[in-house]
């Protein structure tokens, strides 16, 4: 095999995983992830891309003292983070699987 033939075949490999990434990329942005706190009190949507879509609050919750709600959107979020993070990495790895990429070299992409 001629060196030529080995450029052509990483070329094409370095497309098909960029089109595989750019496709993972754009069903993350419309994947969502549903996280909630204290009890169901606060509800997280969030996309997997970090974009916040919406925060539902208990109207029971809102006559409690407002410290108490911002910790309760802060955890909501930070479990909605946490989600999306995990999704985010489990696609990204199925984009480059079967890419022949040593382990580590993956996750740059």
């Amino acid at each position: 095999m001629n060196i030529n033939m080995l450029m052509q075949q990483a070329q094409r490999m370095q497309k098909e995983m960029e089109n595989n990434v750019k496709k993972a990329k754009e069903e993350l942005a419309q994947t969502e992830v549903h996280a909630e706190a204290g009890g169901g009190l606060v509800k997280v949507t969030m996309t997997c891309r970090n974009v916040v879509k919406r925060i539902e609050i208990s109207p029971e919750l809102l006559q409690d003292d407002a410290d108490m709600i911002e910790d309760l959107i802060a955890a909501a979020i930070n479990d909605a983070a946490r989600q999306a993070e995990t999704v985010s990495e489990a696609k990204m790895k199925e984009a480059n699987a079967g890419m022949g990429l040593p382990p580590g070299l993956a996750g740059m992409f």
